[in-house]
Parts: C-alpha cells; sequence; structure tokens
C-alpha cells in the first residue's frame, strides 16, 4: 500500500510543498486540508489531490505535514492530539513552523511521537527550492527516505542538526524575500535609466538565477566570479564601490543575524 502524505495548512508554505510532492507522489495519495475547506478543495482541485478536514488528516495519514504559523501550532495540536492517541498505525508529524524545536512539537502533541522538523522556502513550488530537515531518534530510517524521494522535486533537501536549522532558515528561508527586494530594486534602476519595467525585471531575475547557476555549477568563490565582471577602470567596479559604501554586505549580514534572532525568540 503506498503512503499517504498529509498536509494541515495549504497556506504559502503549504501549498508549496504540495505542489512539489504531488510530482512524486501519486496525486490521490496527497491529501490536503485547511481551516478553510474552500481554500483545500481549490487546490486540491488543481493538483488532482483529495480535500479532507484536518482531523482526516490526522487520524488516517502517514506523514502529517503542520503547515500552519508558530503561534497557532499549541492549538492546532491540542484539536488533534485525541486523534493522535488513538491511532495504532505509525504516523509521523513534519512541522514546518519556524523556531519551534521538535521536543516542544511533541510536548504539544501530546506523546513521543516521531517529529521531523523542516525548514523549506517557496521556491520549492518550482523545484528549485531548499528544505533543511532533522528527526527526533524515533524516525525510523524508511521514514526519513519516504519523506527525502517525496520532496525530491521541491530542490535540494539537506539534512542540518537542529541547532543549525534557524540560521540556515535564516539564509535559505528568508533569503526569497531578501533576493525579491534586490530584484526589485535592480529594476528600480534600470527604470530610473529608462528601461521599460517589466523588461527590467526581467533581466534582473534572469542575472541572479544565472549567477546562482554559475557559482553552483562552477564551485568558484563568489569573490572570485565577481572580479571576473570587474574590469579594471570599467563601469562594474564602479558600481560594486556604490553597493560598498551603502554598507550592502553588513545589510545584508544583519537581516541575517535578525531574522535568526527572530526565531530563537519565536522558539522560546
Amino acid at each position: 500500500m503506498e503512503k499517504t502524505f498529509g498536509f494541515i495548512g495549504t497556506g504559502n508554505m503549504g501549498s508549496a510543498l504540495a505542489r512539489a510532492a504531488v510530482k512524486e507522489i501519486t496525486p490521490a495519495n496527497v491529501w490536503l486540508s485547511n481551516r478553510s475547506h474552500a481554500k483545500a478543495e481549490a487546490l486540491a482541485e488543481e493538483l488532482g489531490c483529495l480535500a479532507v478536514h484536518v482531523r482526516t488528516v490526522a487520524e488516517k495519514c502517514d506523514y502529517i505535514f503542520l503547515g500552519v504559523k508558530p503561534q497557532m501550532m499549541e492549538a492546532l495540536l491540542a484539536d488533534i492530539a485525541p486523534v493522535l492517541a488513538a491511532r495504532v498505525e505509525p504516523f509521523v508529524l513534519i512541522s514546518m513552523a519556524g523556531g519551534l524545536k521538535m521536543e516542544k512539537i511533541q510536548k504539544m502533541a501530546g506523546g513521543d511521537y516521531p517529529v521531523i522538523r523542516i525548514m523549506p522556502n517557496t521556491p520549492v513550488s518550482v523545484g528549485c527550492g531548499v528544505i533543511l530537515y532533522d528527526c527526533t531518534e524515533n524516525v525510523p530510517k524508511e521514514a526519513v527516505e519516504d519523506f527525502c524521494a517525496a520532496m525530491a522535486q521541491a530542490g535540494l533537501v539537506d539534512a542540518l542538526p537542529e541547532k543549525l536549522i534557524d540560521a540556515g532558515s535564516a539564509v535559505s528561508g528568508s533569503g526569497p524575500a531578501f533576493a525579491d527586494m534586490f530584484i526589485e530594486a535592480l529594476a528600480d534602476g534600470g527604470v530610473l535609466c529608462g528601461l521599460p519595467r517589466k523588461k527590467a525585471m526581467s533581466y534582473a531575475a534572469m542575472m541572479l538565477q544565472g549567477a546562482a547557476k554559475l557559482y553552483l555549477e562552477s564551485e568558484r568563490h563568489p569573490g572570485e566570479l565577481k572580479d571576473a565582471v570587474c574590469s579594471p577602470g570599467g563601469s562594474t567596479i564602479v558600481g560594486v564601490r556604490e553597493l560598498e559604501k551603502g554598507g550592502f554586505r553588513s545589510a545584508c549580514m544583519e537581516a541575517v543575524i535578525k531574522t535568526y534572532e527572530k526565531s530563537r525568540e519565536m522558539g522560546e
């Protein structure tokens, strides 16, 4: 019998993971639930999945993705705790709530249940994302393999000790927002120089995608790749100087540090 993957919460992240899952799993084995049932139904119709109620996912799915915000997790788990306690067949809880440690998820759920903690980012929906994960010791090896296989089309699925997940998420999880701001800012500069808005946005986005791919495939240090674009006395080095004058690197570092600190605070 094929395993079932249930999603409680079909917001931005839950829906992104569901979109990745149906590329590897038979859609009929992906069950979707949401506080607004109509929202789950709409996504289920789009992906060919099954829309069910929250307690149905808790009662019957082998892998239960908890896709609610950290501040809503306690109420959700309190609601489904009796259902989980009554189960006979094994299951795994998969939490994507920022800052919440696996031990806390177990405590909220009312049992020493197997938990996989993940930190995904929104590009998983287009196969270019990052999913960081760690597991409690009672997660079977086969379950980890099932999870990784289900998320294979999401992008990079990488094991990381839980103590580092908040730091990793500050880079990969929050990073898309920072990257989107960078794309928009570059496009604004292009518009100021006379480019049509649509072209400026496309150029900036494609450039960022290409620069990332060049780094990943060449494994050359980003500083070396930057130097290759900066001709002596040329225009690019002038732009680099302006970014440095504006504290570009420091601003990026501070964004990651503050995001990390907030995640730690939410988990306390």
